[in-house]
């Protein structure tokens, strides 16, 4: 999930600790490096409650409503199926088998405060100074602080750096949709299940919750307008949908809602238009989560009053390769940045390299290139690198190879689990050293066979490199190094025997 920063600033002190005199405004990471080289900082963090009144601690997007709950909630669907498996395997397991959506949210909801609390402490141990407060600019040297009472305070500062991300968008032009829905805010802290839910998107972020939703027992359907996961390789986007879709999850291609009322009974009646058919439809729901999109947190930010330069389209501010903006002495990184990937890894990468070039420790840019990531569905898909698509589209369709391989993971065997969809490509270029330009699987633990893969490309591993590295057997990462069936010679890509 992402990618994704919460209203966080924070300022870098190069002189005496003065309250009106600071060097830099910037995000709290894991590890706070400017502290760590010596800069005093401080950290402006405060979070607007989601339109249900959602609210959460400090860390961000991704510890609060994102990666964190999303990855464990995940877990708690394939401990789900892990369970159907285990009969296979002998273990005498009692009808029925239930979940408790309770128990779980409260364990996750748990250790997401362990982790709130977890960087309160890392920033007093580093001393630097949190202020629970909604920045904004007054001019290029100025940060104004606001309490939740509306008290002010202010800061000045030699650098600013903005790092407030992203939150979920509505769609402003369906009746009752944000009266009557939630989203990824708030799905996570819900102290119910959702029961019956309509998701409507086919983002990751969409598709993570229909996963999980669908694995723990929650009806649950997907509205796509057009297609699945825009941006990735559609072939692997297909394999992903179609395996949802035997695990249970029910999907409305090509339809687009139109309201959403709330009947007596407190169910919430949907009615969506089939683009495919040209009919208007309606069903009744518990729950409707919209997954349409994420907005960046910039308009309360006061870049106009300073000539932050922002794209007019996407409200994201325009920045060059040092993070820079159109203002000599403000920054910008991670989701709010103009064509920056939404991943959280990301953000904390070039969060670490900009403190250092401020402080003047490194002239190091953040290299956006090759970064891989992983969409947590039921069967996990993790990539890096080009797409098949961008592949061609950049070197043309006689310029590239495709090696690609169909496999069954060891586990699958005994549990009789269908592996139809367990697919890995590797897209090449065509002549010379065949260097990688892209890695795809789908299947078990993706995002751990994916990580040492993409450090592989990143030294410009080609193709030879791959099959002459020993595969670890039996897994399912051995399979990369395995492949060898091209999908220009139209020859059964399926692997046989062990």
């Amino acid at each position: 999930m992402g990618p994704l920063i919460q209203n966080n600033m924070a300022a870098f002190f190069k002189s005496r600790h003065r309250w009106k005199r600071t060097s830099c405004f910037t995000i709290l990471t894991r590890n706070l490096t400017a502290a760590q080289l010596g800069q005093k900082v401080a950290v402006l963090d405060y979070v607007e409650p989601s339109a249900k009144g959602t609210k959460w601690g400090l860390g961000g997007t991704c510890v609060n409503v994102g990666c964190i709950p999303k990855k464990l909630m995940h877990q708690a669907a394939l401990l789900g199926t892990a369970v159907k498996d285990a009969r296979k395997y002998g273990w005498k397991i009692k009808d029925p088998v239930s979940h408790d959506w309770e128990t779980m949210a409260e364990a996750v909801q748990n250790h997401v405060r362990s982790l709130n609390w977890g960087h309160r402490v890392q920033l007093k141990d580093k001393k630097v100074k949190y202020l629970n407060l909604k920045g904004s600019l007054l001019d290029e040297h100025t940060v104004r602080g606001m309490t939740k009472s509306g008290k002010e305070s202010f800061l000045t500062a030699k650098n600013i750096v903005i790092a407030t991300g992203g939150r979920p968008k509505y769609p402003t032009d369906i009746p009752g949709a944000m009266e009557h829905g939630i989203t990824s805010d708030d799905i996570f802290w819900l102290k119910e299940a959702p029961g019956k839910t309509l998701v409507v998107g086919a983002s990751y972020v969409a598709l993570e919750c229909a996963g999980f939703l669908t694995g723990i027992g929650q009806d649950t359907k997907v509205m796509v307008r057009s297609i699945a996961l825009r941006g990735f390789d559609q072939q692997m986007a297909g394999l992903v949908t179609d395996h949802m879709q035997a695990y249970g999850t029910r999907f409305a291609w090509g339809c687009v809602p139109q309201r959403v009322d709330k009947l007596p009974s407190g169910a919430l009646q949907v009615t969506w238009a089939d683009t495919r058919t040209g009919k208007e439809e309606t069903d009744s729901f518990d729950s409707v989560l919209w997954a349409v999109g994420r907005a960046p947190e910039a308009k309360a930010l006061g870049l106009d009053k300073v000539g932050v330069e922002v794209n007019r389209e996407t409200g994201k501010i325009v920045v060059g390769a040092d993070e820079s903006t159109s203002v000599s002495n403000i920054y910008a990184f991670g989701d709010i940045g103009e064509g920056r990937p939404e991943l959280t890894p990301t953000a904390v990468k070039a969060g670490r390299l900009l403190a250092r070039r401020l402080a003047g420790q490194s002239t190091q840019l953040m290299d956006y290139d090759n970064v891989a990531t992983t969409v947590f569905t039921p069967l996990e898909y993790s990539c890096v690198g080009l797409s098949e698509e961008e592949a061609v589209g950049r070197h043309g369709q006689d310029a590239i190879e495709v090696y690609h391989a169909f496999y069954k993971p060891l586990e699958f065997t005994v549990a009789e689990r269908d592996a139809s969809q367990c697919y890995i490509k590797v897209v090449c270029e065509r002549g010379g050293e065949q260097r990688i330009l892209g890695l795809h699987y789908t299947g078990p633990n993706a995002g751990e066979v994916m990580q040492g893969f993409s450090l592989a490309l990143r030294c410009g591993a080609t193709l030879s490199h791959l099959k002459e590295t020993v595969g670890i057997h039996p897994t399912c990462a051995e399979e990369l190094t395995k492949v060898s069936i091209t999908k220009r010679s139209g020859l059964d890509a399926t692997v046989t025997g062990c």
